[in-house]
C-alpha cells in the first residue's frame, strides 16, 4: 500500500534534459523531507538533492548545482527533480526517499537516466 515510484527517466544525449518525477502512494509526502540519489554501476550512492517538507529549503549536491533543480507539489503528492545540461556522468539509476525525522523513510523502485549520445 505504502509506495514511492519514481518515474521520468530514459535516454537522453549530452546537454539535454529530464524531469524525474516521485509519485507517493497509500501516505502524504506532506510531513517528510525529500532526497533524491543516484548510484551508478561500481559506484557507491550519491546523495544529489534534498527538499524540505514544506519546499522552503533544499539542497544540491556539487556536481549537480546550477543544472538541477527540486521541487514539490503536495498537492499532487509528489516531488521533482528537473535535470539540465546532462552529462554521461549524471548516468545512474534515481532513487528518491521519503524521510519523516530520521524515524521513518520510504524508497522508491529506482529508474535509470542514461546520458549518451
Amino acid at each position: 500500500q505504502v509506495q514511492l515510484v519514481e518515474s521520468g527517466g530514459g535516454l537522453v544525449q549530452p546537454g539535454g534534459s529530464l524531469r524525474l518525477s516521485c509519485a507517493a502512494s497509500g501516505f502524504t509526502l506532506d510531513y517528510y523531507a525529500i532526497s533524491w540519489f543516484r548510484q551508478a554501476p561500481g559506484k557507491e550512492r550519491e546523495g544529489v538533492s534534498c527538499i524540505s517538507s514544506s519546499g522552503g529549503s533544499t539542497n544540491y549536491a556539487d556536481s549537480v548545482k546550477g543544472r538541477f533543480t527540486i521541487s514539490r507539489d503536495n498537492a499532487k503528492n509528489t516531488v521533482y527533480l528537473e535535470m539540465n545540461s546532462l552529462t554521461p556522468e549524471d548516468t545512474a539509476v534515481y532513487y528518491c526517499n521519503a524521510n519523516w525525522r530520521g524515524i521513518r523513510d520510504f524508497w522508491g523502485q529506482g529508474t535509470q537516466v542514461t546520458v549518451s549520445s
